[in-house]
This record gives C-alpha cells, sequence and structure tokens, in this order.
C-alpha cells in the first residue's frame, strides 16, 4: 500500500505540475536551465522551483515559462529574450559576488520594452528569494533528489514542448525536460501526446466545443456555457482547479471572437478570483501586474493571450468599480489599464501596413478588439497624458537610439484628432513635426527631394531662419527631423556658414567647427543622410564638447573615413534601409561615432545583459576617446580587439560565448555593434580568471577593463564565503567617507565610478544586479546631496518601491543623467570603488543615517538574504 500511495503522489505531482500555468511560491528560488535567445520563433526558459523556508512551494513541483518575447511597446517586433522585466541584468550581465556566481537573475527592459510572453507577471509572483540568496539554495542538480528530474535542454520537437501553462504546444516549441527516470521521461511523452489536440486554446487548434468548424453561433449559448464551467471551477478543489481552468480558457477564445462576447467576459470579471481563473498562475495576484508585459502576452498565440485578455478585464471591472479588490484600488487599476494602452498604440490604432498584415492572426485581431473595448471604456484624456509623458521621460534622457520614440509618436498621432486634453494635444503636435516637418519650408513638401529642389531656389534669408527652426526643433526634443539632414548637406556645399546656425552650436563649438572645416565637411558628405539624420545631434555636441581641439584625434576619426571594413561587420552595420539609400558601412559607422563622441551617456545596452560593456563604451567617450578609437578600428577592420589582465593579452576573437551567450541582440548604435561583442567576450574571460580569488572579481577586474580612471580600493557588502551580508554599516560608512562631499575632506569625484546596484520592482522585491556608473555628486536646488548617475539601460526613471524613483530631469540633471538622493542610492548598492587614499573618517557618520539606510536596505532586497 505504501509503494502505491507513493507512486499515486508522484504521478499526482507529475501531473499537477504539467498542467499548472505556474505558482506563486512564496520563498521558493527559481533558475533559467537554458536560453537561446537566437532561436527563430519561440523558445522555453524552464524554471525549477524548490521549497522555500516558509515551506509554501510543494519541492517536487516544476515550472515552465514560455520564452519571453521582446516587443517593443511602439514598434512592436517581435525578438526573443530571456527576461523577467524590463533592462536589466542577469548575474552573469552584471556578475553577483563571488559567492552569488551563477545564478540567473532576469533583466527588465526599464525602458518599458521588454515583454514577456508569460503574462504581465511580476517576478516576485514566483518567490522573493531569487536563487543565490543564502536563505534558499536549491539547484537543478538537487531535484533528482526529489522526484527524479532533471533539466536538460534542446529537445526542439514540437510534442515536447511545453507552452506557460504546461501544456504541449506546436506553435512554440522549445526545450523539454528530461528525466534520469524512465519511467517519468515515458509519462511526460504521453501526457503531451494525450493533451496536443486540447490543451493549447490556440486559434488554430479545435476548441472543446467542437473547434472553429463546430463552434456555436449563438453568443447566448456560449456564454451560458462560459459562466456554467466558471461555477465548476469555483466548486472545484485548489488540486483540481488546473483541470477546470482549460475549459474556461477555452470558451473565453471563443466569446472573445465577439464584441458581445467580449461584454459578457467584462460582466463576469469579478467572479474570475473568486472562481480561481488565475489561481496558481502569473497572473493570481493583480497588485504586482506590470503594464509593459501586457502587449507580449496578447500577441502570443496559444493561452497565455487569453489569460491575459482576462486580466484585463479583471483590471477594468477594478476601475470602473464593479470589482472592490481587496488589493487593488480602482485608481490603481485606471493607471495601470491607461498605461497599457499608452504602450501599445498599435493595438488600439493597428497600422495599415504590409508588417501587420502578415503577422496578423486571430490572436492579434482579438487583441485588438481588446482595446477597442478598452478605449471605449477609458477616457482618451488618461491616455494621451500618459503617452505624451512617455515620450517626454525619454526624450529628455537624449539616446543615440531613438527608434522606438518615433514609432511612439507617428502611432500616437492618430489621437490628435480625438477628443483629448489640448495641452496634451499641443505636445504630440510639437513631437510629430520635429520628426517630420519642424520648419515653414519643409512643412510645404511631401518629401525630401522636393525640398531640396526648393533650397536651390531660396534665398539667404530664409535659408537662415530654416536653419534658426531646425536648430530650436532639435534643442527642445532632442529628436531630428529627415528634412534637417537634406538641409544640412545642402548648406554643407551651398552655404557653409550658416551650419553653426543649424547645429545650435556654442562658442567652442563654432571654434571647433572653422578649426576643422575640411574634416566636418567629409564627415557630412559620408555619413549625414536621410536616414542616419539622428547622427546630426550627435555632431553638434561633438563638436560642443571640443572632442576636435584635441589634434591627435583628428587622424583617429579619419581613418575611420576610409577604413576597410571587415565583411562581417560590414554586414551588421547595413540595415536594409542603408544599402537602399547607397549609406556606406563606413558612413554608418562614422555617423555611429559622431552620435557616442557627443552623447556619451547616451549610449545603451538595448536587449543586451551587456550594461558592463556599454559602460565601457561611455567611460571611453567622455575620458579616453583615443581608446575608444582604436578599439572602433581595430573591431570594424579586423573583426578583434585585445586587452591585458594582468599582463597577459586577451584577444576577443579567440573567445566564445561571453556573458549575452555570444547573441548580441542589434537593436544597437553602430559603435555598440561593432565593439559590444568583442567587450563582452574579453570581459567574460577577465572574470572566469578570478573565480578561486575568494573575493569578488570585479575588484581587479574593473580597473584593467576600463582603464586607469578606476581606482584601486574596493568594497563588496556580500560575504564572498557565505553569500551573507556582511558589516552592512562599515560598508555604508566607507562610502560617506570616500564620497560624501560632508564627509570625505573635500575630495571630489573626478573619473565616473563603476558600481554595482540592486535593482528592486516597484514593491521593493529584487530583480537583480545592475552596472551603473556615478557622474557626480552635488546638492540640488533644495540642498540636497545627490548621486548623479549613468544608466545603461536607457531608461533611467524607474520606480524601485519604498518611494525610490530615479529623476531625469527636475533636479539638476545633466543630459543623459539620473540622479537619486544620496542615501538612497547608498541602500540600493553592493558594490563600488574608492580611492584609500582620499577619504575621512568613518567614525564621523552618524549612526541615524546607518540605521535609515539598513531599514530600507533590508525591506526590500535585503529580504532575500541572511543579515549577519
Amino acid at each position: 500500500m505504501t509503494f502505491i500511495y507513493n507512486a499515486a503522489v508522484k504521478w499526482k505531482r507529475l501531473y499537477d505540475s504539467l498542467f499548472s500555468i505556474g505558482r506563486n511560491t512564496g520563498g521558493a528560488t527559481s533558475e533559467i536551465a537554458d536560453k537561446n535567445p537566437a532561436d527563430a520563433d519561440a523558445q522555453t526558459a524552464y524554471v525549477s522551483s524548490t521549497a522555500a523556508d516558509k515551506g509554501k512551494a510543494d519541492p517536487s513541483e516544476f515550472y515552465s515559462i514560455a520564452a519571453d518575447k521582446h516587443v517593443d511597446s511602439a514598434t512592436n517586433k517581435g525578438k526573443e529574450i530571456s527576461s523577467y522585466e524590463p533592462g536589466y541584468e542577469t548575474a552573469e550581465g552584471d556578475p553577483a559576488p563571488e559567492g552569488d556566481s551563477g545564478h540567473h537573475f532576469m533583466r527588465d527592459a526599464g525602458d518599458s520594452t521588454f515583454i514577456s510572453a508569460v503574462g504581465s507577471f511580476d517576478p516576485s509572483s514566483y518567490g522573493n528569494k531569487l536563487e543565490g540568496s543564502p536563505k534558499n539554495t536549491f539547484s537543478s542538480h538537487s531535484m533528482e533528489d526529489v522526484d527524479d528530474f532533471a533539466i536538460a535542454s534542446t529537445s526542439k520537437e514540437p510534442s515536447a514542448a511545453l507552452d506557460a501553462s504546461g501544456m504541449a504546444s506546436e506553435d512554440e516549441a522549445g526545450h523539454a525536460f528530461t528525466s534520469s527516470s524512465q519511467t517519468v521521461k515515458n509519462a511526460v511523452t504521453a501526457y503531451t501526446s494525450r493533451n496536443t489536440e486540447h490543451a493549447e486554446t490556440s486559434d488554430n487548434l479545435p476548441l472543446v466545443t467542437g473547434g472553429k468548424e463546430k463552434m456555436a453561433t449563438d453568443t447566448s449559448t456560449v456564454i451560458d456555457k462560459f459562466e456554467s464551467a466558471l461555477d465548476s471551477l469555483q466548486q472545484a478543489k485548489p488540486f483540481a482547479k488546473s483541470m477546470y481552468q482549460t475549459n474556461v480558457f477555452q470558451l473565453a477564445t471563443e466569446l472573445a471572437r465577439t464584441e458581445e462576447g467580449l461584454q459578457a467576459l467584462y460582466e463576469n470579471a469579478s467572479k474570475y478570483d473568486e472562481a480561481g481563473v488565475f489561481f496558481s498562475g502569473p497572473w493570481e495576484n493583480a497588485s504586482k501586474l506590470q503594464p509593459p508585459l501586457v502587449g507580449g502576452s496578447l500577441k502570443l498565440k496559444g493561452v497565455n493571450s487569453i489569460i491575459e485578455l482576462l486580466s484585463e478585464m479583471r483590471m477594468l471591472s477594478i476601475a470602473k468599480g464593479d470589482y472592490k479588490h481587496p488589493q487593488l484600488s480602482q485608481e490603481e487599476a485606471r493607471s495601470f489599464l491607461n498605461e497599457v494602452l499608452a504602450l501599445n498604440l498599435d493595438l488600439l490604432f493597428p497600422p495599415e501596413t504590409e508588417a501587420a498584415r502578415v503577422e496578423s492572426g486571430d490572436h492579434i485581431e482579438r487583441a485588438e478588439r481588446l482595446f477597442q473595448f478598452l478605449g471605449s471604456e477609458l477616457s482618451f484624456n488618461a491616455i494621451a497624458d500618459k503617452i505624451v509623458g512617455e515620450i517626454e521621460r525619454l526624450t529628455v534622457q537624449r539616446p543615440i537610439m531613438v527608434d522606438r520614440i518615433i514609432s511612439m509618436i507617428e502611432m500616437a498621432k492618430n489621437m490628435v484628432d480625438s477628443d483629448i486634453d489640448e495641452k496634451a494635444k499641443e505636445c504630440l503636435i510639437k513631437y510629430e513635426k520635429a520628426i517630420t516637418s519642424p520648419t515653414p519650408l519643409s512643412a510645404e513638401f511631401p518629401d525630401t527631394r522636393q525640398y531640396q529642389s526648393k533650397l536651390k531656389t531660396a534665398d539667404k534669408d530664409v535659408l537662415e531662419k530654416e536653419a534658426q527652426f531646425f536648430a530650436e526643433s532639435v534643442k527642445a526634443t532632442g529628436l531630428v527631423s529627415p528634412f534637417h539632414a537634406t538641409f544640412i548637406r545642402f548648406i554643407n556645399r551651398a552655404n557653409p556658414d550658416l551650419m553653426t546656425i543649424a547645429l545650435d552650436l556654442s562658442e567652442t563649438g563654432t571654434a571647433s567647427l572653422n578649426a576643422n572645416k575640411e574634416l566636418i565637411r567629409d564627415i557630412i558628405l559620408l555619413s549625414i543622410y536621410p536616414q542616419t539624420c539622428q547622427a546630426i545631434y550627435g555632431l553638434g555636441r561633438m563638436l560642443d564638447r571640443g572632442v576636435l581641439t584635441q589634434e591627435p584625434l583628428i587622424p583617429a576619426i579619419r581613418r575611420l573615413l576610409e577604413l576597410d571594413i571587415h565583411p562581417q561587420v560590414r554586414k551588421s552595420l547595413l540595415r536594409p534601409v542603408y544599402r537602399k539609400n547607397g549609406i556606406s558601412a563606413n558612413g554608418v559607422l562614422v555617423a555611429g561615432t559622431v552620435s557616442v563622441l557627443g552623447q556619451p551617456l547616451g549610449v545603451g545596452q538595448g536587449l543586451n545583459p551587456t550594461c558592463q560593456s556599454a559602460r565601457a563604451i561611455s567611460l571611453w567617450a567622455q575620458h579616453g576617446i583615443g581608446q575608444l578609437l582604436e578599439n572602433i578600428a581595430r573591431g570594424a577592420r579586423d573583426n578583434d580587439i585585445d586587452m591585458t589582465f594582468e599582463g597577459e593579452i586577451i584577444h576577443s576573437s579567440a573567445l566564445e560565448g561571453g556573458v549575452a551567450g555570444g547573441e548580441i541582440h542589434q537593436d544597437l548604435d553602430p559603435v555598440s555593434k561593432v565593439l559590444v561583442p568583442h567587450l563582452d567576450k574579453i570581459y567574460n574571460e577577465m572574470m572566469k580568471k578570478t573565480l578561486l580569488r575568494g573575493e569578488d572579481g570585479h575588484k581587479w577586474v574593473n580597473p584593467e577593463f576600463y582603464g586607469e580612471w578606476i581606482p584601486r580600493g574596493f568594497l563588496n557588502l556580500i560575504d564572498p564565503i557565505t553569500g551573507y551580508v556582511s558589516e552592512f554599516d562599515a560598508f555604508v560608512r566607507l562610502f560617506y567617507a570616500t564620497h560624501h562631499p560632508e564627509y570625505n575632506e573635500g575630495y571630489e569625484l573626478i573619473y565616473p565610478n563603476p558600481v554595482g546596484i540592486y535593482i528592486t520592482n516597484v514593491h521593493g522585491n529584487l530583480l537583480g544586479l545592475h552596472a551603473v556608473s556615478i557622474q557626480r555628486i552635488a546638492e540640488d536646488k533644495n540642498g540636497e546631496y545627490r548621486i548623479y548617475f549613468y544608466n545603461p539601460n536607457n531608461d533611467s526613471s524607474q520606480n524601485w518601491g519604498q518611494g525610490i524613483e530615479p529623476s531625469v530631469t527636475g533636479n539638476g540633471e545633466l543630459e543623459g543623467e539620473c540622479s537619486l538622493p544620496f542615501h538612497q542610492f547608498v541602500s540600493r548598492m553592493y558594490a563600488f570603488h574608492y580611492n584609500p587614499y582620499e577619504q575621512g573618517d568613518t567614525y564621523m557618520v552618524e549612526d541615524s543615517i546607518v540605521a535609515e539606510i539598513e531599514k530600507i536596505a533590508r525591506e526590500s532586497w535585503g529580504e532575500a538574504y541572511t543579515w549577519i
């Protein structure tokens, strides 16, 4: 009997694990076993979860999470990436302290562009004890001791793939579980085979009602079935709810095909939580859902999209006051939905493009129908305010890559004719004009060809006014119109005296231009085109910085104009639009170089876990321009660069993998496209060489990787042996004594200081580790000391919980900077460099300051660690 009972328990666990969508495991740890962002359409990353110290999770359960698909909130072009939330690094991306090496933290796109296929869930729904935490160390290997499961990879058979619900999926084939027990392996195979025909509610699979060809035409009949299914689900015991959820999802899919059906789903929304529609899944806790993750789920075929739809209906019911949610207020729900609509304008206003037609399908039409329903129930004014706020928040940071911003503006123009607030309408018009026709003359012509013809007959006064309008538009928005590039190319030949006005140059910039007219002329001829127009902003800022006053840099820049570019690098640089318009790879590279030299803090890591590499490019663009230009030339010509680590030369071409696994997403500026693949591998190799030293490898790697600007003093608050938080008070006191102007004897920060920080979500829960650079420390207008820092994810104004929200404007931030009050920044920091010869007395730091910072830390990321 004992044997039969044990066997039954094991089969029960297997069945529940495969059938469930996922569980809120409280304190369970999780590990992404495998990821391959290069897979064509889908991949499946499996999360092994174990019992936490709170004892909430069954240790035999395992969960599968469909590979995150990045869908830009504006362009919505799908790109696979393993991530939980929007630009944060894996532990590999910004390696953890030695004791934490090997665990995988998921990264956020911070810029609100990382869209999860799993849904709008918060990673903390899988537990606030991230892997690597001393309290919860449970590896995938130890699962064999529980239920003979072992994480394996690379099964590409569709029948073996599991979607986020734990059911077989032909749409999202990916990695599969293997087992050290042949019995369990056969069980998995049998289960997936048995459920393939009805497991997904994908639009191309039969429904329980008989498939599309037998679907009931009477919506009221389906409504009755849906309500009956909800009742059955509500009456089911918790352990059996997963068996009833599938029927609800299938009937909901059928109802979502009509407006009447959507109305019925909304009217039943208040019953969802009570019945258990979201039970044990990532959507269960409505207060932890993330607006940026909604669009990605809705755009995927399968069960995730219909669960996401039901989640939005629940949120709408809360927003309208029909459902009194115990954890979410009516205002919070309304704000959530407004942000969702603002981030997915392509669903609210579907583009009439060939790409949209090709990518369309029943699931996309369902999502568009949902957004029309939401739009009719919500105020366009609130949505417009969100859109304007998002555009302004991003443009003020002056990123080099502005594709997402431009896409948002282009889609938002559909709202200009709607009944929205006049102030919001004016802002949308301003940004639309900035990227289209910012001048009187450009507004008269539909294309740049006609505009250029008109310039040839225009008098000097007209040309001067055009130059002024272009300069004012760029200064106000940081965005450049293709007409501006046409104008710059024209005056470069016909009237170069207007260049100072058109580029909005300062005295320094004007002097640099006059001293290097021939070089600037050649740069414009080779690299400034309507398709590369954004480089105009970088060109002006580069001249204003006085980069060309350093004579050795002039031949280094000129070398790039005629550099023999490696075929592989040329391929990565030349997007189809560049080839079509006759722009050379050298032209693209020079445009990118000008942008980086003009906007050092505009360099972004894109969708890659490569914050270290982006931080290096930014640092060199500020203080090591010669080194940067040499690396660019080496990388572009030889497809190789080398660095020296403690006397040993490391060549990138001899290395494989890297933090990003050798797969670099190409949503990067041209310089980053050239350098990041090499820097990523070299950085990773350096870290490997320090693994057995018993301390955080950053202590040795950062000074060697970044250069002589990095001080040799280093402190990490994590004990390398135990992984515990150790001597936190000493950590805080030393940072104050070496960085705070009132405690460090007046020593000023000379060069950017690379530091490691913990990233948390809006609830203060730990998401992972990240690399940023402290740019400067100064008082704001209110006399409060703030830390101004560079964040390579290009989306710096995020909410880290506990009232900690980095600002990008309004507190004395320079272009590209974000800032926090000194003590708030310290509360999120785990490692920093310092000069041991430039510090004050640590005992002078008040106990009250240390206590306040420790309290903030303990109540956020500190919950994932043991403190000693």
